[in-house]
């Protein structure tokens, strides 16, 4: 009898998955939070950057967020599917046209920006609003 891994490895990963992550891309900024540990006391730490990276790659899957930190870049990967990640919070949502942004690492102050989604922008927006209609409604 032959067992199929792909199945298999499927149906041990799946609780692990986690799926109270928003929808992020690259070029979005996004605000971290996560826990720390220090010696025997753990804490909570947000780290907020542009997201440079998305891996994808069942429980393996990862982000990298980029920041700039007293003018020295700073760049961390979390592991998508962490039980340490808190929440993710998208501040601002930007339109790219690359799937990994490495070339921002060269990029200093105005070269460095990212325009706007705005649609993706007014979409969440509109969600937003829609349901506190309901609420009230």
């Amino acid at each position: 009898m032959r067992i199929n891994k792909g199945a298999l490895l499927k149906v041990v990963e799946k609780p692990h998955y986690r799926t109270d992550l928003p929808e992020f891309r690259p070029g979005d900024a996004v605000r971290v939070v996560y826990q720390v540990k220090e010696g025997n006391r753990t804490r909570l730490q947000a780290f907020e950057g542009t997201v440079i990276k998305i891996k994808k790659n069942g429980l393996n899957s990862s982000f990298t967020v980029r920041k700039i930190s007293h003018g020295v870049g700073v760049e961390r990967i979390f592991p998508m599917h962490s039980p340490l990640i808190e929440k993710v919070e998208v501040t601002f949502r930007g339109r790219v046209r690359r799937a990994k942004l490495y070339y921002l690492r060269e990029r200093r102050g105005k070269a460095a920006r990212i325009k706007p989604d705005l649609r993706r922008m007014n979409r969440g927006a509109g969600k937003a609003s829609g349901a506190e209609a309901k609420e009230e409604g």
